[in-house]
């Protein structure tokens, strides 16, 4: 368990310097941002403790071999190499992925082949291709980087959310969207178009001081290092704590506000959480001092008709100026004229975000009517 290795903690685009903010919070060693995520140091203890932690990555490998492999020979020769009968399970199928670009080797499917011989025939380990536990090879400039994947189900599936509306908002962009408005677990939260709840569930989280992958399992838990003693160990230093605020959806939809309240309990957090059937225009602010209000409204891409959601960015940003005094707003939409129909005045904007595979800007505000 004391061995060192690279962790390669995927970020979707965008969410990089999220991610490197949380694994500096969590202490892992040598945090980096690059492209598509963030290199840090660590063993196998760090990467189940960032797997169970980390709310704002997609997912943790951890790299174990590097090497130069200018051709398949000797791709295959450096892959057996690698001690696979300490790292995998006899008992259980693997899977290769393979990526290359600008290499002498070029054909993915030959390269995968080649490696996938050198696991089964030096772990016994079988190879199928829908196992549950999957070696990444990179191939690039004909440097090949050989990762496992300790997480298995992206990370922003936490477990406990069966229900999803239309165009969900992931976990991991609700959460960096949160620390982005410097949310600490102390300000009240409201959505009032909540769906199926992630924004006022993964505040609650946060407030109560609950590890997001507490509730499922990780691929890690059937590779050759696994101690489930210790994993039990890490996972009970966890206490959860009870949150100063409560946190409340609004959705004028009868079905997501039934699919909130099913996720909050299965969470846990239905002490902590109020959703009820609500329009926009009947939307009053909590008792208590000013919080967030955050939402992920229809941006008409793919829901809703884009000349009706004019009035309904209008009466969001009349009803938050008229009844929110205090509070701040964070917005996430696809299309500029829309966040201008709210009529409030935004902060400079973060860079666009790649959400399900549209560009989208996510808007604050200060603190409104100031």
């Amino acid at each position: 368990m004391t061995e060192r290795y690279e962790l390669f903690l995927v970020a979707a685009p965008g969410l990089e310097q999220d991610v490197l903010r949380e694994a500096q919070a969590l202490g892992l060693a040598g945090a980096e941002a690059v492209a598509g995520g963030v290199r840090a140091e660590g063993g196998w203890a760090e990467a189940w403790r960032a797997n169970l932690e980390l709310r704002c990555a997609s997912r943790v490998l951890i790299r174990i071999a590097s090497f130069r492999a200018p051709h398949l020979a000797q791709l295959d020769k450096r892959a057996r190499k690698i001690d696979w009968r300490s790292i995998l399970r006899a008992d259980l199928p693997v899977r290769v992925e393979v990526a290359c670009k600008r290499s002498r080797i070029y054909h993915q499917g030959a390269a995968a082949e080649r490696i996938g011989r050198a696991i089964s025939e030096t772990s016994g380990a079988a190879l199928a291709p829908e196992a549950a536990i999957t070696v990444k090879a990179r191939i690039e400039d004909d440097l090949c980087t050989i990762s496992l994947d300790t997480t298995g189900e992206p990370l922003h599936r936490r477990g406990h959310k069966e229900a999803v509306g239309k165009a969900p908002l992931r976990e991991t962009f609700a959460a960096a969207f949160l620390a982005r408005m410097g949310f600490d677990g102390s300000q009240a939260v409201v959505d009032p178009m909540c769906g199926s709840g992630t924004f006022p569930i993964e505040a609650a989280e946060i407030a109560a001081g609950l590890a997001p992958g507490r509730s499922r399992r990780f691929a890690f838990e059937d590779l050759g290092s696994f101690d489930a003693a210790a994993w039990q160990k890490m996972k009970a230093a966890r206490p959860a704590r009870a949150p100063q605020q409560r946190f409340f959806g609004q959705d004028r939809d009868d079905g997501a506000i039934r699919m909130a309240q099913a996720n909050a309990a299965r969470a846990g957090l239905e002490d902590w959480t109020s959703f009820t059937r609500q329009a926009i225009s009947d939307l009053q602010r909590p008792e208590g001092p000013p919080g967030l209000v955050m939402v992920n409204p229809p941006y008409g891409a793919r829901i809703g008709d884009r000349k009706l959601l004019f009035a309904l960015y209008g009466t969001l940003g009349r009803v938050l100026s008229e009844r929110f005094q205090g509070w701040r707003l964070g917005m996430v939409t696809s299309d500029p004229g829309l966040a201008k129909a709210t009529g409030l005045d935004f902060l400079p904007g973060d860079p666009p975000l790649s959400l399900g595979g549209l560009k989208v800007g996510f808007y604050r505000t200060g603190p409104l009517g100031h």
